[in-house]
């Protein structure tokens, strides 16, 4: 009897705990579902490192002391789960169940008292330089509810409709409009995280690299699933723009029975990049780039899950500094509070850049601080090393600039120049050229608006003004940029000095609105006012009765416009 127990336990791949057949499974589930949280004290190396095949407290076998049990864990051989990849250890990008930056601080563990050194550095939490290796920090940072999402108030702040449809577990199709690093993904995976405890399935594919196929392949299982087992599917389609519109049309037939809850991040208008039929069957939601308040908080939150300290305006390294010191044989890491606010206000609401600025900088001055620590005490009592305001600038290289020369921010800002022209503010109409420029805009695009506004605003109140914008877009063309920057702004600067007239446009206008108001057939041209180059049509009174004007030494009474419209004057203010 005791031999058939022995062969019915069977060896966890992950913790290595042995357990008898039948629970295997569910163990092997919650096993995978708490990850590294579930490693205490001494059991197991850094949660950034592969797992070491030791015994969990759990598994020790009796008898044992304490204090061999490192050494236990050294000398046997190392195992690597089939869930980890590379040396971060950490899950892929899609799983739902991700855990965030501070939730692997948690599970970091302290060295024993009294070790060496080397059992200390096996057994301690892992240090600065080894939390930043692997995934970048913005993505191992990545909140898993919504208590820790940060920003979009007006979308997901209490009482609103949306997080009161997520909380109840009550998704909708969505499609997640906003500027990169706003947290659409992240909005998604926490979708994700809560859709999984609800037994829903989560399915992620990038428009990038997935094509057609894949994603009926995703709608067959959704259907299977929700025909045996009753089970609901959401699929998340990242950057869904890329899509074209019959790829797009796939999921018409299934969003409208509720084969899936669809939902789209995209960073594109909506209204331009996705099929009018599937925007009516979805809700759009509006992100905004983050504040920067939101971003000081994000990155605070960073830079205490690393152990990193923040000095004040003033402050010594031991004073009222927040955070807590990286616990391992490493000079401490402090960053100025300065540096912080600067890096919230230079990544431009992009929660993505901020962190990954902060990382760069952080890592490269760990590099330098080996062979050159930092006193950062203003008595020279202790060293550190320091993260200026300088060194962030250097991390980010310039400031982060939002433009898309085909998207959104491309019309919304040549709207802006457009309008501070036609208001006559010369400062205005420079931001927004020097917007546009410094974004990565054609020069030759922006000349050809000009040449327009040059026209449709100005003129006959300064006529020269179509010269200037003629003569700016040619010498665009000649040098480009960025010599040409100049004389688009010199450009510029005129039209908005100049005096306004839209007479012309508007006449024009008013003749247009003419053509599309008139009923029947449109009228003849008049008999004396049409050309006769042949006897047949002069004899058909072609230009019969017409006066050449140069003839007469008075002016001259003749009709131009057809007889239904005489007396017409498109000059005039139309009654609407």
């Amino acid at each position: 009897m005791e031999g058939a127990e022995e062969e019915a336990r069977v060896q966890c791949p992950v913790c290595l705990r042995e357990l008898p057949a039948a629970d295997i499974n569910s163990h092997l589930d919650r096993c995978l579902q708490a990850g590294d949280a579930e490693a205490e004290p001494g059991s197991s190396p850094p949660s950034k490192r592969p797992r070491l095949a030791a015994a969990l407290p759990g598994t020790q076998a009796q008898g044992e002391p304490e204090e061999a049990r490192p050494a236990a864990a050294a000398a046997s051989p190392r195992v690597f789960s089939l869930f980890h990849k590379g040396r971060g250890g950490g899950q892929s990008p899609g799983a739902a169940g991700r855990r965030s930056g501070a939730g692997r601080e948690e599970a970091a563990v302290k060295p024993e008292e009294g070790g060496s050194a080397a059992a200390a550095a096996a057994g301690g939490g892992a240090n600065l330089a080894q939390k930043l290796e692997g995934q970048p920090l913005a993505e191992r940072l990545r909140p898993d509810t919504l208590g820790d999402y940060v920003g979009q108030e007006r979308v997901l702040g209490a009482q609103t409709l949306l997080r009161s449809l997520l909380e109840s577990h009550e998704i909708p199709s969505l499609i997640l409009w906003g500027p990169p690093g706003c947290g659409k993904t992240t909005l998604a995976h926490i979708i994700a995280n809560s859709s999984k405890k609800n037994g829903t399935r989560f399915v992620t594919l990038s428009a990038t690299s997935a094509k057609t196929n894949d994603v009926r392949d995703v709608i067959s299982q959704a259907q299977n699933e929700k025909r045996l087992f009753k089970r609901k599917t959401i699929l998340f389609i990242d950057e869904i723009h890329r899509f074209n519109k019959s790829q797009q049309d796939t999921f018409l037939p299934h969003v409208e029975c509720g084969t899936v809850t669809l939902i789209g991040a995209t960073t594109e208008n909506p209204s331009f990049q996705v099929n009018a039929a599937l925007l009516s069957r979805c809700r759009v939601i509006v992100l905004e780039k983050l504040s920067v308040e939101a971003m000081e908080a994000i990155l605070m939150r960073a830079v205490r899950s690393l152990g990193v300290q923040v000095l004040g305006q003033g402050d010594q390294h031991g004073s009222s500094a927040t955070g807590s010191s990286s616990e391992s044989s490493e000079l401490p890491v402090y960053i100025e509070e300065k540096a912080l606010n600067t890096l919230a206000y230079l990544c431009d609401g992009d929660a993505r850049t901020g962190l990954n600025g902060l990382q760069l900088a952080i890592q490269a001055r760990l590099a330098a601080g080996k062979t050159t620590p930092l006193n950062i005490t203003k008595g020279g009592s202790a060293d550190g090393i320091l993260i200026t305001e300088e060194h962030i600038k250097e991390g980010l290289q310039r400031s982060h600039i939002l433009y898309d020369r085909a998207g959104e921010e491309h019309y919304n800002c040549i709207s802006a120049l457009h309008k501070s022209m036609r208001g006559s503010d010369e400062n205005a109409s420079l931001y927004w050229l020097a917007r546009m420029l410094e974004g990565g805009e054609d020069p030759l695009y922006v000349a050809r608006r000009l040449v327009r506004f040059a026209s449709e605003d100005i003129g006959l109140a300064d006529p020269l003004a179509l010269t200037q914008a003629v003569a700016a877009y040619q010498g665009c063309h000649f040098i480009g940029m960025p010599e040409c920057e100049v004389i688009l702004a010199q450009c510029v600067v005129y039209f908005a000095r100049a005096p306004k007239s839209i007479e012309v446009y508007r006449a024009y206008s008013n003749v247009k609105e003419c053509l599309r108001m008139h009923t029947g057939p449109l009228p003849p041209v008049p008999l004396h006012l049409r050309n006769a180059p042949t006897r047949l049509m002069k004899n058909l009174g072609y230009g019969k009765g017409y006066k050449y004007n140069p003839m007469y030494k008075e002016p001259v009474e003749q009709d131009y416009l057809p007889e239904e419209l005489k007396g017409t004057d498109f000059f005039k203010e139309r009654k609407t």
